[in-house]
């Protein structure tokens, strides 16, 4: 991936979306903060002034593309826009404690979320707690310490596009491996961003 940073990208509907952002952002707590954020993805998703930049349907060969959209200066959260090519997804991860609010944008992913059982050293025991397909218009949220899933684009021919809210920008995260059985090992992973022109 490429390290480039693209704070602020122009799109149809950009201040429209980012002042709907803002106001749910200044809602409270994090529980006030992300349920008011799923909300308003869901309205953005679905409000046909906006629409998202056109490089954001793009897949790339061989990774699922981050593309970072806007950074507030104000609040400090980050929006993410992640292109998932057709079998594309990720492994078991963390949000590196922040919390996220997450709304698919065109297509369809695969959500499964995990429990973490029992640690030992940078050995963790998960277990699959629930899974979800979801489509266009739909949103969750991530609150640490339920933070653990993986997400992917189950589909053989269709690119799916989701849109990640972040407290701040995620740069690094631990990603999971699996060892045997509900055992997985720990890899600390920095995150970079794709180009978004």
């Amino acid at each position: 991936m490429t390290a480039t940073a693209q704070p602020d990208v122009a799109f149809a509907g950009h201040d429209k979306f980012i002042a709907a952002i803002d106001a749910a952002v200044g809602s409270g707590d994090e529980h006030a903060v992300t349920a008011a954020l799923r909300n308003t993805l869901c309205e953005m998703i679905r409000d046909p002034d906006v629409h998202l930049p056109a490089c954001v349907y793009e897949p790339i060969e061989d990774h699922y593309a981050r593309r970072e959209i806007y950074r507030s200066p104000e609040h400090g959260y980050s929006i993410v826009a992640m292109t998932w090519g057709p079998g594309q997804g990720t492994p078991v991860h963390d949000h590196c404690g922040l919390w996220c609010v997450e709304g698919v944008w065109d297509g369809q992913v695969e959500i499964t979320q995990f429990e973490l059982l029992e640690r030992d050293g940078e050995r963790f025991r998960f277990r699959a707690a629930g899974g979800m397909q979801a489509g266009p218009g739909s949103a969750g949220s991530l609150i640490p310490p339920h933070e653990y899933h993986t997400i992917c684009n189950a589909s053989d021919d269709r690119v799916a596009v989701s849109v990640h809210i972040y407290k701040a920008p995620m740069e690094h995260c631990s990603k999971f491996v699996r060892d045997h059985g509900e055992w997985y090992l720990r890899a600390e992973t920095c995150l970079s961003v794709d180009c978004a022109a």
